[in-house]
């Protein structure tokens, strides 16, 4: 399944190129979302509350709203939820998942203590973690920092407290210079939980690559450049 992206800066619909260089900037939001709206999900990822730069609280949830009952859309939120007062806010938004990601670790490790408090919080069903990986670790805080982890290593001991699991390939972040499936596939091979794969991808192809090992898409830059061929 496609699932396209809507990120967050400065209230704009932007893409960006391995997370830092910006390519492209839509500052009508809602279009964006009217061009997306016969997709059965949706992803919105606040990159100013990731990278420690404000939020764009008000139009994510004016998104969430709009989605949902307008579109009938599923809405997965993410980006600075990094509290559990920040993700019951979020979750009671209507968003139908939320995205975890910098505060699933703490001093290089699995922050257990902050995910039984999470669960305690918000269901599990509803909580998606994200594993993004640079140059093979695991990359926080708006892919600013790594973490000495692999994804595939960490998931076993994640699955417990989470529906599924994020992985963006933040080395073709926007490149749309095709999915790494070879990385794609080891992840795959360390889980079963659901995966939502993020990264390069720029044809039907890879996307139906991705859904035959039982993954999900999520596309950004091929879809605004409309070059999903």
């Amino acid at each position: 399944m496609l699932i396209p992206c809507i990120d967050l800066q400065d209230g704009q619909a932007v893409q960006l190129v391995h997370g830092r260089k910006r390519e492209l900037a839509v500052a009508d939001v809602f279009g964006v979302l009217q061009r997306f709206s016969r997709y059965p999900w949706l992803h919105v990822i606040d990159l100013d509350a990731a990278m420690g730069k404000g939020s764009n609280d008000e139009l994510v949830r004016a998104l969430c709203a709009q989605a949902r009952m307008k579109f009938a859309m599923k809405v997965r939120v993410g980006g600075g939820i990094r509290t559990v007062p920040c993700a019951k806010k979020i979750a009671a938004w209507g968003a139908s998942q939320i995205v975890i990601g910098s505060a699933v670790f703490r001093y290089g490790k699995v922050n257990l203590r902050f995910l039984r408090q999470l669960n305690r919080a918000v269901n599990r069903k509803r909580i998606i973690i994200a594993l993004d990986t640079l140059q093979e670790r695991i990359t926080i805080h708006g892919w600013r920092r790594r973490v000495a982890l692999q994804a595939e290593k960490v998931m076993a001991e994640l699955e417990t407290f989470c529906a599924g699991f994020l992985c963006t390939d933040v080395d073709r972040e926007g490149t749309m210079t095709g999915a790494n499936l070879k990385w794609f596939q080891k992840l795959r091979d360390a889980t079963n939980h659901p995966i939502i794969a993020a990264g390069g991808i720029r044809t039907k192809r890879e996307i139906a690559a991705l859904e035959k090992i039982g993954m999900d898409a999520a596309v950004g830059m091929a879809l605004y450049k409309n070059c999903l061929r």
